[in-house]
């Protein structure tokens, strides 16, 4: 594990055992079933022991999905008020 990893995983360790990480958040949308069973088998490939597919997964589903997939993660990260918080983590991993 190199410097940067190592340091942006600690930063992940510390947000995610931050006050309030564990409270419910309701989250009240529609998606269609393409995105959910897209983002079923992206989260389950991803989280494999040995590594999953998820990329080869992507690399075939058309760019409308992924811009559906994309704009709930976002609805999700809006309800949850964690927007900025992940816009600063994503500048980390840059």
């Amino acid at each position: 594990m190199n410097m940067a990893t190592n340091v942006l995983s600690k930063v992940y360790e510390t947000l995610l055992c931050s006050p309030g990480m564990n409270e419910a958040v309701k989250i009240d949308v529609k998606v269609n079933r393409k995105a959910i069973l897209l983002l079923s088998s992206v989260i389950e490939n991803s989280l494999s022991k040995d590594g999953g597919n998820a990329k080869e997964l992507l690399d075939i589903v058309p760019p409308e999905d992924i811009n559906d997939l994309k704009m709930f993660g976002e609805e999700c990260l809006k309800k949850a008020g964690l927007t900025a918080l992940s816009e600063k983590i994503n500048s980390l991993c840059v």
